[in-house]
């Protein structure tokens, strides 16, 4: 490896670290606190633990931990040599630590907690103004929340009439909704870091990035004839989506500038 490239992939391993490390103990504890095993609740040496090894009663460690290190390693040399425009290095990765977070936590436990909501807040109003001034930043984020809701509420009431369809037919009903108040917080985090008007973008292709993958769900279940059976993971946090669909607008403008001519 190029010397050049030995501090941002050193930068990208600490970051993976972070990342799967605030996923473990956040959706638990909610707080900074010493991570335990999924599987038995043991406590994990600080060493073990970040040096990935098995938990004291032997339980092998999540594949994820892997797959987030070596994602973080990536992107953290990919943005050192093409840093987003505006934000530079420093910005774009701490903006990329926290879209990790988000990702890893919302897709395993179906949670956008606050704690990584307010950090967030934060954190748009700034990458916000550096990208488009304060206006566009405070636009995007309102924009966000008033479509969001709206959205959120359909939801509600769709949710309303499922429930009472199955209760007709005999059927068991369970709580999911198709979209969450986190999910509302989020768009608004994602309206100030696009600013007005790419979140109504940003928004669109997260949408349908969700629906093309809930379309293979479901085929896959179809096919494998378990759609009765797991007819409930169909309900796919949507906040993987959205996250992806600012990340590759933030970081790849050229990706969608193909996607989307003009």
């Amino acid at each position: 490896m190029n010397l050049t490239l030995v501090i941002p992939a050193l930068i990208g391993w600490l970051a993976g670290l972070i990342v799967n490390y605030l996923a473990d103990v956040l959706p638990i504890t909610r707080r900074l606190s010493q991570p335990t095993c999924p599987q038995c609740d043991s406590q994990f040496a600080w060493k073990d633990y970040f040096f990935f090894r098995p938990c004291p009663n032997r339980h092998p460690r999540k594949i994820r931990l892997w797959i987030v290190q070596a994602v973080m390693l990536a992107l953290s040399i990919y943005i050192w040599i093409k840093p987003p425009s505006r934000l530079g290095y420093i910005f774009g990765f701490i903006l990329l630590i926290y879209f990790g977070i988000i990702f890893v936590i919302d897709m395993e436990y179906r949670l956008i907690l606050h704690p990584t909501s307010i950090f967030g807040s934060f954190l748009g109003l700034v990458v916000g103004w550096l990208n488009w001034g304060l206006v566009p930043t405070l636009t995007g984020g309102l924009c966000g929340l008033l479509i969001m809701l709206a959205l959120y509420f359909f939801g509600v009431i769709f949710t309303r009439i499922r429930t009472k369809r199955m209760l007709a037919l005999g059927q068991e009903t369970d709580d999911e909704e198709a979209l969450g108040a986190g999910d509302v917080i989020l768009i608004t985090i994602l309206g100030f870091i696009l600013g007005w008007p790419l979140i109504w973008f940003g928004m669109l292709f997260g949408i349908l990035l969700g629906g093309f993958f809930s379309l293979l769900l479901v085929l896959w279940l179809v096919i494998s004839r378990k759609y009765e059976k797991n007819a409930l993971m169909l309900f796919v946090p949507y906040g993987p989506y959205f996250i992806t669909s600012a990340f590759l607008i933030i970081f790849f403008p050229k990706f969608i500038a193909m996607i989307v001519p003009g």
